[in-house]
């Protein structure tokens, strides 16, 4: 009985602890080293189940920094100052990546922050850098949630993935003949996929497609049972509200119990090059999106002058044509180098100048090779890009096209896809 009530007080004076801590003033930092570089620090996810997509985040803010040093750094009134990434690992858990943020910022003394792959892991270091006062781009997390809580110091290149995840859907009830009558929805249970979910539910009532099963699961599990409820169903789709490695499994277990939709349809990963190395020829047929290919016409100064450019410069180094979050992740840097320009801070960055930068985020309306880059400063979009263009991809032939919806089409989307017996 003693060893329970004192493991109960434990856990209460753990909460309240990290409560104090999270929501307290936080103590002034201690004097800033003197540098002439920025520092940046990086929190996402380099191991755990998140990992896959930790890489791209990764690769996409190497290439922004690779860029800028090559050049010989930021230009800040004529000076030049390079770029130093810290990464810390969130191993792909909310409670981590609160953990590596506070370290960054208190102990690394870093100037701002680029962000996690994820949004659970996002949503968690927000609060950190709101508490200390620190500018945060994440080029990569997608959930409503982030830009509903308004945060002041965090910013996101990517859109929404309520607005991002309807577009494949909307090519299937427009674009295609015959139109798909029904569809099943598998989603995990994160602050991104369930959202991911619920925008394939939402397009596919816009467009006359019934919904005959919504499922939301935990990631992770063996997916077998949701599988087979769902293809008892015989549904022209199935949907899958996941990250990459989810929906790598599901698309398995859907082969060896021979279920057959007319097309599978996911967000995000399947434009992830892991995706298509997991699963081979049976990646074929699948369909996606994107707000970013390397066929896009956008022209820019800055950095990369094309998608295309970008796009070869990123398959020299990684040997993998980028996706959008690549795309996404290097653009949140050139956000923090133009910034940083125009307010004309030299580093290290004080409390006034980084307050001035987001300030000058707020104001800022750039073409890149990625597309503009303006963040919204009212409404459920706030501090989010959310201007940008959503895209269906399908594979076809071993390679992501562009299939709509509507005028976006490049090559016509291949529906519906053979059965497993006749690949």
């Amino acid at each position: 009985m003693r060893k329970q009530v004192l493991w109960k007080w434990g856990i209460v004076s753990f909460i309240s602890l990290f409560a104090i801590s999270l929501f307290s003033t936080p103590q002034p930092l201690q004097a800033q080293e003197k540098r002439d570089f920025f520092k940046v620090g990086v929190v996402t996810s380099l191991s755990g189940e998140l990992s896959f997509g930790g890489t791209m985040t990764k690769q996409g803010y190497d290439m922004w920094a690779d860029a800028v040093n090559q050049q010989g750094g930021i230009d800040i009134g004529g000076k030049k100052f390079k770029v130093q990434l810290v990464y810390a690992d969130d191993q792909s858990t909310p409670a981590t990546a609160a953990v590596a943020g506070e370290r960054l910022i208190t102990q690394e003394k870093v100037d701002v922050i680029l962000g996690p792959y994820a949004s659970g892991t996002t949503l968690a270091l927000a609060p950190i850098t709101e508490k200390y006062k620190v500018p945060h781009i994440t080029g990569s997390a997608e959930s409503p949630l982030i830009w509903q809580k308004k945060f002041k110091y965090t910013f996101g290149t990517i859109p929404t993935v309520t607005l991002i995840a309807q577009a494949s859907i909307h090519t299937l009830g427009q674009d295609v003949s015959p139109k798909p009558q029904t569809i099943a929805i598998i989603g995990m249970d994160d602050a991104f996929s369930k959202f991911a979910a619920e925008a394939f539910r939402t397009a596919a009532n816009k467009n006359g497609i019934k919904v005959v099963r919504f499922d939301i699961v935990p990631e992770g599990t063996d997916y077998t049972s949701s599988v087979s409820a769902a293809a008892a169903l015989k549904p022209d789709i199935l949907a899958m509200g996941s990250h990459e490695k989810a929906a790598m499994e599901i698309i398995k277990v859907s082969k060896e119990l021979k279920f057959n939709p007319k097309a599978f349809v996911q967000h995000y990963g399947m434009s992830n090059p892991d995706f298509q190395k997991g699963l081979g020829k049976d990646s074929e047929y699948v369909f996606g999106t994107s707000v970013w290919t390397p066929n896009l016409k956008h022209e820019a100064k800055i950095l990369f002058k094309t998608p295309n450019e970008y796009a070869d410069l990123f398959k020299a180094k990684y040997g993998a044509v980028p996706d959008y979050t690549n795309a996404g992740s290097t653009a949140a840097g050139i956000a923090f180098q133009e910034a940083l320009r125009m307010i004309k801070a030299s580093p290290p960055l004080t409390q006034a100048q980084k307050d001035a930068l987001v300030g000058t985020l707020e104001k800022l309306d750039v073409m890149t090779f990625y597309g503009p880059i303006k963040f919204a400063t009212e409404g459920e979009y706030y501090h989010d890009n959310a201007g940008l263009q959503p895209i269906a991809l399908q594979y076809q032939g071993g390679k992501l096209v562009e299939v709509g919806p509507g005028k976006l089409k490049i090559v016509a989307p291949k529906y519906p896809m053979p059965t497993w017996d006749k690949r």
